[in-house]
């Protein structure tokens, strides 16, 4: 037979719900606290009230019943001694006094203590019940936002996040608690809202590629008789769809890494990795015939290479994209109040302010920007989660006379936040 510890027996079968474990709490805090003032109110009372009573201290009825008790004593004694003197008993009569005066006080004394222990013990039972029951309706009222905050927890889902709580009253913890429940409901909705639309976007640009491959092959197979030249040109088409399909599917998979803290941070000189981005992005910088104006400071940041590299990379190729014939580039690196910065600023198209922030969207690029770009649109939405993963800050404008300004800064080892 398996023995089970009172404490765990208890336990088991004590009432689950936290209302009725603060009305007893309510309740056995009250009980305690009812039975050390009993107790000191008891033994108070009880040193305060005399055991004894002189016979000075007796009242003229207490006398003259003590006066005929020893006149009746006087008399018993004569009649059993025969002839005595006017007093023959005095300390028989004063004896008997005491006697009789202190027997009363005790007797007072107990009756009266026992009077205020058994109304004291019953006020304190009606008393520990009634806080029982006021604890259990003010447990009720205290703990009824934290029903509402349960209830909107439960009914939360992925496609039912636009409830809020917006509790009224004090600002006290629940109340606290009840907003971070309703910011965090808000954050939820922006990323599940941002999750779809990026697996929206994604299967939508993953499936250009693929049509063009299937495009091809259709056509090309459909002919009765296919030329060499015919298959070579298929053959370059499925290159380029696959290609275009290898790099956003990289390009997917960075950003899924990026948007997760750095694994592995040592220290970075953005400086270096800027001049190896400007080598990188030779072809498209000279194929427009762009000038690269370039100011390589030291700046030191502690971060993933990997991540830090593909920043930096993605700001200069996407300034050299989107630039137009003989335009120009200017990238500087540097430190400026505790913190590394690289600053990319290139001439191209004007661009819509109002328009700016939705670049930095997965997917989200402007019309004239992805004409003969070859862009897959991840380009800035990469570099903003990896900045974030660096919990570093984004500075990004447009310029008047067209093309943009971005600039990135990143903290050192401390992770102080520094805008440029």
């Amino acid at each position: 037979m398996i023995r089970i510890h009172p404490i765990t027996w208890f336990r088991r079968r004590a009432p689950q719900t936290i209302r009725v474990r603060l009305s007893i709490l309510y309740a056995t805090l009250f009980l305690a606290a009812g039975a050390l003032l009993l107790a000191l109110t008891y033994g108070l009372v009880a040193s305060s009230l005399p055991s004894t009573t002189p016979l000075s201290k007796l009242t003229s009825n207490q006398q003259a019943k003590l006066t005929l008790a020893c006149n009746q004593a006087e008399q018993a004694a004569r009649s059993k001694g025969g002839a005595v003197g006017p007093h023959p008993v005095p300390g028989a009569c004063n004896k008997l006094a005491s006697e009789t005066a202190n027997a009363a006080t005790a007797d007072q004394r107990d009756q009266t203590l026992h009077n205020l222990l058994l109304f004291s013990l019953l006020g304190l039972g009606v008393m520990t019940l009634a806080s029982g029951g006021l604890g259990w309706v003010m447990a009720g009222r205290v703990l009824r936002p934290v029903s509402t905050i349960t209830e909107a927890a439960r009914r939360a889902s992925e496609r039912h996040l636009g409830e809020r709580l917006d509790l009224r009253g004090p600002r006290d913890e629940l109340k606290n608690l009840a907003d971070t429940f309703d910011e965090m409901l808000d954050r939820l909705d922006v990323a599940f809202a941002s999750q779809r639309r990026f697996i929206a976007d994604a299967s939508h640009e993953l499936r250009t590629p693929l049509t063009v491959m299937k495009t091809a092959l259709d056509v090309t197979m459909a002919k009765p008789e296919q030329t060499p030249s015919q298959l070579e040109a298929m053959a370059t088409k499925v290159r380029r769809s696959v290609d275009q399909a290898e790099r956003l599917i990289d390009s997917l998979l960075t950003l899924a890494v990026s948007d997760q803290a750095p694994l592995a941070t040592e220290f970075i000189d953005l400086a270096t990795v800027a001049e190896d981005a400007v080598d990188a992005a030779g072809v498209d910088i000279a194929r427009l015939g762009l000038e690269v104006r370039t100011s390589f400071d030291p700046a030191e940041v502690y971060g993933d290479r990997s991540l830090v590299e593909r920043l930096v990379g993605n700001l200069v190729d996407n300034s050299a994209r989107h630039n137009v014939p003989e335009g120009w580039i200017d990238l500087r690196t540097g430190t400026n109040a505790g913190a590394a910065y690289v600053e990319v600023s290139n001439s191209g198209l004007p661009i819509d302010e109002d328009l700016m922030q939705s670049l930095f969207d997965p997917f989200r690029r402007i019309e004239e920007r992805t004409v003969a770009s070859g862009g897959v649109g991840l380009g800035l939405a990469i570099v903003r989660s990896i900045v974030t993963a660096h919990k570093g800050a984004i500075d990004a404008h447009c310029r008047s006379e067209g093309g943009l300004t971005i600039s990135i800064s990143l903290p050192a080892q401390d992770g102080n936040l520094r805008t440029v």
